[in-house]
């Protein structure tokens, strides 16, 4: 229901409900069912037809939009995507990130999260503060999945910094099917935690650059969510185990 409160005490209409559709993406699904339908019903082509008009459901499905439950802490630091960690590695700095003032020198610790094209692709701020810059680097559209992606495929930097100075720097990475990278914000803009960003077109990779004195909360090939999970506390750095199944 349209403007239905959801609280922690029970408040609110707890039912299944097909999630929202981003605006970015309606358009693309109407086109996709417009094709369909005149392959379907003009041309007289079943064969086609019927998968194009499946694989517009799918073009919806991929824009999805659901609401996140962002858990409230000064030290967290959260997932900018939904997708897998593909990758945690100390690295140095991307060549153009690497005079940025405010950040951390020498090498800090890169998580990266790969976005199949059956994840959410919105995109969430993993701090609140102020989005203090924007930095677009055209480049190639190599799997994503890729090591070299960080700094070959074509990306764009956000940098936000809190009120405390603490600075985290996320980098939208587009890969073989993703062509473009869309944003929500813009140099300045006062950003809450959790708060939607953009998006990348059709599954990619999202890497989050964690502040000094602060290690990895997750694992290797753990699922993430946009919003929700928290890949770091702020300033903390401990060892974290966890167990294949």
């Amino acid at each position: 229901m349209a403007g239905n409160m959801l609280d922690n005490r029970g408040g609110g209409d707890g039912g299944w409900s097909f999630p929202a559709i981003h605006p970015e993406g309606r358009r693309f699904g109407l086109i996709a069912i417009a094709i369909s339908l005149a392959v379907l019903l003009v041309l007289d082509w079943e064969l086609l037809g019927w998968p194009m008009l499946a694989l517009s459901a799918g073009v919806f499905a991929f824009f999805r939009d659901p609401e996140r439950a962002v858990p409230q802490g000064s030290d967290l630091l959260l997932s900018p995507a939904d997708g897998r960690i593909t990758q945690i590695a100390e690295v140095e700095w991307p060549r153009e990130l690497a005079a940025v003032p405010g950040l951390a020198t020498g090498p800090v610790w890169r998580v990266s999260i790969f976005m199949s094209v059956f994840d959410v692709h919105i995109n969430r701020a993993p701090i609140a503060g102020s989005l203090r810059d924007m930095i677009y680097m055209p480049g190639e559209f190599a799997n994503a999945d890729l090591d070299k992606a960080s700094e070959r495929n074509e990306r764009q930097h956000m940098i936000i910094e809190r009120g405390d100075g603490t600075v985290v720097a996320l980098t939208q990475i587009a890969g073989l099917i993703a062509r473009r990278i869309v944003p929500f914000v813009k140099n300045g803009d006062i950003l809450a935690a959790g708060q939607r960003i953009g998006l990348i077109r059709f599954g990619s990779r999202v890497d989050v650059y964690l502040p000094a004195g602060t290690q990895p909360a997750v694992l290797m090939g753990q699922k993430t969510v946009a919003g929700e999970t928290v890949l770091a506390h702020i300033g903390q750095s401990r060892l974290i185990e966890g167990i294949a199944l």
